[in-house]
């Protein structure tokens, strides 16, 4: 998996203390997985209260120096803080910051990296990443996403659950701008393979069509929401819209809430939940 070795070592030391405060996300977290395609520069971890930030990094700072890291302090704000980790030959950038608590599923835990966002909130968050900044990382995460996550097509109808300021189709208008790159961008990035852009851009322009048709036919009161699939027992892009097409897949409305919930799956698969839940 595309974590450097001092980067693995580095989070089991920090698993190995207890703390529900703070959780990996950013590109370490969703290059986890064994299939991933970029190594990431730096380790992002959050929480979800801002006052929180300052007291975590002192207590991991004070548990690193104590196993014989250096840190050297580089930025320090109110919820935010950056520091260079360093052992021997080996160094890492660790960010310590807060974001909100809003989130489709539960935190998961991993015996290597203690708690993690999950991987399909990974992937709404970089979706809304890509949409904001024009950086050839997030775009090879967004091939990534795509196609090992979930399409781009679901992730566009769910952002607007987390960032209520976009509509999956003012998504799509800044994601269309993406994409323009040449390949010595991709030669800055330390990937697993060879990135192919003529392929990538193949992939891109069928996933910004596909996405553009799916959001454009679906209802108005499912908006910001994702699908999960009862039979497949993972999140999906449904085939068809209308009155009872979710049923008929076995498919649910998830939304997300703070601190994330489990898909509930009942024996009438397709309605919205109630006001309030997700």
């Amino acid at each position: 998996m595309p974590l450097t070795p001092f980067q693995r070592v580095l989070l089991a030391d920090l698993a190995a203390t207890p703390n529900d405060d703070r959780y990996l996300a950013g590109g370490a977290a969703m290059h986890f997985a064994p299939n991933s395609t970029r190594y990431s520069d730096d380790l992002d971890f959050f929480h979800d209260s801002e006052a929180r930030v300052a007291a975590a990094f002192a207590a991991d700072r004070a548990r690193l120096e104590q196993l014989g890291y250096e840190i050297q302090l580089a930025l320090s704000l109110p919820g935010f803080v950056r520091a260079t980790v360093t052992q021997g030959a080996d160094t890492t950038r660790v960010d310590w910051a807060h974001d909100s608590a809003w989130r489709f599923m539960p935190l998961v835990r991993d015996p290597l990296g203690g708690l993690l966002l999950h991987p399909v909130d990974l992937a709404v968050n970089k979706v809304l990443a890509l949409a904001g900044r024009d950086e050839p990382r997030d775009f090879v995460d967004m091939l990534f996403v795509h196609r090992s996550v979930l399409p781009l097509a679901g992730l566009c109808w769910a952002a607007p659950g987390k960032d209520p300021g976009f509509t999956p189709l003012s998504l799509l208008e800044l994601l269309k701008r993406r994409g323009k790159y040449h390949p010595e961008d991709f030669s800055r990035l330390r990937l697993a393979a060879p990135f192919d852009l003529v392929q990538a851009k193949e992939i891109w322009l069928a996933a910004l069509a596909a996405a553009e048709s799916f959001v454009r036919a679906r209802p108005a009161e499912e908006l910001g929401c994702l699908y999960y699939s009862r039979g497949d027992q993972r999140f999906v892009v449904p085939r068809a819209a209308g009155e009872g097409a979710l049923a008929a897949e076995g498919v649910t409305a998830h939304f997300g809430t703070p601190g994330g919930v489990l898909p509930q799956v009942s024996e009438e698969p397709g309605g919205l939940p109630p006001a309030g839940q997700g």
